[in-house]
């Protein structure tokens, strides 16, 4: 059972203009494999928020991923992935880069993501873009992943077969 924290940063969203699609698509999405929403907040695009937040919820060890939504673009109030950058141990690059690779056939436009990954602790922090339509693509991407990522972090698995191949 993978325990999830969902982190929508979005000044509208926070401000109540603006419904939070792109957290309900993360639930969707998860409701399909072994997993429970723990804890869910919709923050401000503020980077000592984020982080704040992010370092929380790891260090609580209640959440084995925390996701984030929104906040990974060029605007100017865009800081999701220095929030992530600035509390993780370890980067985790595969993800976004994997992210940005497979969804450029669909939108050239995905370039223009800085989503991040990384471990804090026991946790992986992957940063989504804001849009429903672009965590669905993302999430499709790399879920299969996700799973052994959290088993390799908690120690739980010292073996590094890739899922569905019985190789290493």
């Amino acid at each position: 059972m993978l325990n999830l924290g969902i982190i929508t940063t979005s000044d509208k969203v926070w401000q109540g203009r603006r419904s939070d699609e792109s957290g309900q698509a993360i639930r969707d999405i998860f409701s399909a494999v072994d997993s429970q929403v723990v804890n869910y907040e919709v923050i401000p695009d503020e980077l000592d928020i984020i982080a704040s937040k992010l370092a929380q919820w790891a260090d609580e060890g209640s959440v084995d991923i925390i996701l984030t939504t929104g906040g990974t673009g060029l605007g100017q109030r865009d800081v999701t992935p220095e929030a992530t950058l600035s509390v993780v141990d370890k980067v985790v690059p595969g993800f976004g880069e994997m992210m940005r690779t497979r969804t450029f056939s669909t939108t050239p436009l995905s370039l223009l993501s800085r989503a991040v990954a990384g471990v804090r602790k026991k946790c992986l922090i992957i940063n989504l873009p804001g849009s429903p339509k672009a965590v669905r693509e993302c999430l499709e991407v790399i879920l299969p992943a996700i799973p052994h990522a959290v088993e390799i972090i908690k120690g739980e698995v010292t073996e590094h077969t890739a899922p569905g191949t019985g190789k290493d």
